[in-house]
């Protein structure tokens, strides 16, 4: 712990969603142990991670969003509702103009533009969709700490990471297994289940960079990811663990995520 709080913002950040991405890449490997997974399961491991990431969006993000813009002396809740809609506009158009298709739809059911491009590329493309705002979310709030800010602690960034890698296990099992299940090898759909998790890294380190060289957009950086992240839970993730027969088990796992990452970040932050 020690040395990872005496390594730069930049660094840890990178290092927090190396972890996010290899916990994609552990949800990935189940390929090579199923070659398919319980719809029950998948309902709650799909609600788990919506209970997470709207936690997050409010523990880790909105409220230091809100203290900082309040420290500084401005209307406190200008860029958290600025961010936080812009963040929902960004995956809007995300959505609209980048071809992807949602676990557990056939390639028909692609949305954005049309394209002939394989139902495999389309199934990474959609998670990779919403990985962006969870690095994002993780390299903001390290940037966050480095600026020091009060309301910033190494803590919470970490609980952040933590819970973030731990609702991208359900995620890269849910590229990678349907794939299998469809013909393709154990290596190759672990290889996409993995993949959708590679641009969390790339997030993470551009907006713990951008953001202690540009401390007035913090605020509505860290608003920007919740709004994305709520996007995702409200458009992709609660409508599939509800869309079955399993609706009340994917209840139960948007509690025990959201429950599980409140903890984290006030035991942590």
């Amino acid at each position: 712990m020690e040395w990872f709080a005496s390594q730069s913002h930049v660094i840890q950040a990178l290092l927090a969603t190396l972890f996010t991405w290899a916990v994609t890449a552990l949800g990935a490997a189940m390929v090579f142990f199923f070659k398919t997974i319980n719809k029950k399961v998948l309902d709650a491991m799909l609600g788990f991670a919506a209970g997470v990431m709207i936690a997050a969006s409010y523990w880790s993000l909105l409220a230091p969003a809100i203290a900082m813009s309040e420290a500084a002396g401005g209307l406190p809740w200008v860029p958290a509702v600025v961010g936080f809609l812009l963040g929902g506009v960004f995956l809007f158009a995300a959505d609209k103009l980048i071809p992807h298709v949602h676990p557990g739809f056939k390639k028909g059911d692609s949305e954005g533009p049309k394209t002939s491009w394989q139902r495999s590329v389309l199934l990474v493309l959609a998670i990779t969709i919403h990985n962006i705002p969870e690095g994002l979310a993780v390299g903001v709030a390290f940037g966050a700490v480095a600026a020091g800010l009060p309301s910033a602690a190494i803590g919470g960034a970490i609980a952040l990471a933590l819970g973030i890698g731990i609702q991208n296990f359900p995620e890269g099992a849910a590229v990678s297994v349907p794939l299998r299940r469809e013909g393709m090898t154990r290596r190759k759909s672990f290889a996409y289940g993995q993949a959708s998790g590679i641009v969390e890294p790339i997030a993470g380190v551009l907006g713990a960079f951008a953001v202690v060289r540009m401390q007035p957009i913090l605020p509505y950086a860290l608003a920007f990811a919740a709004g994305a992240m709520i996007y995702v839970v409200i458009e992709e993730l609660v409508p599939e663990s509800q869309a079955s027969k399993h609706s009340d088990v994917a209840t139960v796992g948007t509690m025990l995520g959201f429950t599980v990452m409140m903890l984290l970040d006030v035991a942590l932050g």
